[in-house]
């Protein structure tokens, strides 16, 4: 049986395998010569190999994709093994890590440093000066597609007649409110005749840690790209902001700030009548009047959080009066949670003002 297996020219030659055309080899050529006969290019020769048994038939037929199938089974069963599988069958040189739990937005020799962060996300924060009756202030804004969509705080936009955005190239756009929540302290503003822009990568707020390193990047007081950097001090802190649009133009008329209550405090300003309440991040990286409705980001590059409001000694107390210009970060900052801005992105896109 397993002669009949044999490829041609695999063994010693025979007459019946020598051409019939072709005259005899001479006595004296040695037994070892082969003899000169066209090979099957289906069947190239192969020395002998009497020891070992011929291969199955089944295994030859294997080709490319039953390969392929065969890599990816084993690396389902062992885990983490699929990306590196198809990276040496396809060739690609650029695969994402099987364990990753985030996008990475800082380029990797630049990866957990504060500068490497900054880099990569102050293009997609922006300066917004609202003007109204009463006044104008400067906040801040993230932008999340290229077309010029922005979040920002409400209490940014309440009430504004006439809103400016700066880009961090100088460049200033017209911007028109699309829809606001005051309940959840958030606006969505867009701006007219944008493309190109640098949006912001929205990261995962439910995977923050207290004790993670973070930047924050807005523009306080006017100052255009501010960075910031500390660590999450505490989650889930119940903060108090006022909702009334008459508060949004009180707080212009201050310089900017935002008033917000905390443990039955209220702090850089009256809040209202009109309050309403969430749950944020406690940071301790510095936060003054400006910084509102910034980016909150983690060492990643990704944002995780939108500046809000801020604790201040000297402004503390209800309707003390006192300018929130006078007040200075003291390391106790809060951010809503961007998981929150995510759940929310569709209803202020649809137009709604609640």
């Amino acid at each position: 049986m397993t002669e009949s297996l044999r490829p041609s020219g695999a063994y010693e030659s025979s007459p019946q395998q020598v051409n019939p055309e072709w005259p005899p080899p001479p006595p004296y050529t040695p037994a070892t010569a082969q003899p000169s006969q066209p090979v099957e290019p289906s069947h190239p020769a192969r020395p002998p190999q009497p020891s070992q048994p011929p291969l199955p038939r089944r295994k030859r037929a294997r080709g490319p994709g039953a390969l392929l199938a065969a890599v990816a089974i084993v690396a389902a069963a062992v885990g983490g093994g699929t990306a590196y599988g198809v990276q040496e069958l396809t060739g690609n040189d650029t695969v994402a890590s099987a364990g990753s739990t985030g996008t990475t937005v800082v380029p990797s020799s630049q990866k957990g440093t504060v500068s490497g962060v900054a880099e990569a996300v102050t293009p997609s924060i922006v300066e917004i000066n609202a003007t109204s009756n009463a006044g104008s202030s400067t906040g801040s804004g993230v932008i999340i597609t290229d077309d010029g969509e922005i979040i920002t705080n409400n209490h940014v936009v309440a009430g504004a007649s006439s809103i400016k955005v700066r880009t961090s190239d100088g460049k200033t756009y017209t911007a028109r409110v699309v829809g606001t929540d005051s309940k959840k302290d958030l606006a969505l503003i867009e701006l007219e005749d944008a493309s190109g822009l640098q949006a912001a990568t929205l990261g995962d707020s439910d995977g923050v840690r207290v004790g993670d390193q973070v930047v924050a990047i807005g523009s306080p007081e006017g100052l255009t790209g501010t960075v910031t950097s500390g660590i999450v001090s505490a989650l889930d802190r119940d903060v108090t902001v006022s909702t009334d649009e008459s508060q949004g133009q009180q707080q212009r008329q201050q310089g900017g700030g935002w008033p917000f209550e905390y443990g039955g405090q209220e702090f850089n300003g009256d809040t209202g009548s009109s309050t309403t309440t969430y749950q944020a991040i406690q940071t301790d990286a510095s936060l003054n009047p400006g910084n509102s409705g910034g980016a909150l980001i983690d060492m990643n590059g990704t944002i995780i959080g939108i500046n809000s409001a801020m604790y201040s000694a000297s402004g503390s107390g209800s309707g003390s009066g006192s300018s929130s210009s006078e007040a200075g970060s003291v390391g106790l900052g809060f951010a809503i949670p961007v998981n929150t801005v995510k759940a929310d992105l569709e209803t202020l896109r649809s137009g709604s003002t609640t």
